[in-house]
Parts: structure tokens; sequence; C-alpha cells
């Protein structure tokens, strides 16, 4: 089934960003442009930390892996050309850090 556009001046569009998104400029862009903003203000995160410590964050998931996946040289600087043999490097590249994290050869 084919989802049509919302029409302008219809249902609200929602934007869910960061505090880097967190100025009056931003804000008032996406207010002109039809959309409800959900941005964190600076020093809300550090609030939410103080009144509930066992909540962590999850975003940092995706930036420990990617470091991971840098410190294979092959995969940082792209040396092949076909993206068959870099798919593979890096399904090989995923294949090593599950086996190192799960530790069951030390």
């Amino acid at each position: 089934m084919r989802r049509l556009r919302p029409k302008p001046g219809g249902r609200r569009q929602h934007f869910c960003a960061d505090k880097g998104y967190d100025y009056a400029d931003t804000r008032e862009l996406l207010e002109r442009r039809g959309y409800t903003p959900h941005i964190r203000s600076r020093g809300e995160e550090a609030i939410d930390l103080r009144n509930h410590p066992r909540k962590r964050a999850r975003r940092w998931v995706v930036e420990r892996s990617h470091s991971w996946l840098n410190r294979f040289r092959r995969l940082l600087i792209r040396w092949e050309k076909k993206a068959d043999n870099y798919e593979a490097m890096l399904h090989f590249a995923c294949a090593i850090i599950t086996w190192k994290s799960a530790g069951v050869f030390g």
C-alpha cells in the first residue's frame, strides 16, 4: 500500500534531535516549516542522570561499534575497489569483533 505525503496545513510533522540543534534559529525555522521540534536542551541530560542514576544513554553504542571497526585499517582506508570485497572484509571484521567479545578462548 502506497502512503501519500501529508498535505501542508494538515497534521504536523515531528522533528526529533539532540542538543546540537538547540538554537533559537533552528527552532524558529522548524516552526515556520510546520514541524513540531522535540529537541533536548543543553544540561537537560545531566539533570535526568542525577534524578535517575540507573537510566543510561544508549546512543554511544553506534559510536563504539564504529570505533571498533576503525581499528581494522583495511576498512578505515578502503583499499578494495569492488563493493563485494569491501563488504566481505566488513563481515570478517564483525566476526572477529564478535569472537573476541565472546571471550570463549581467553
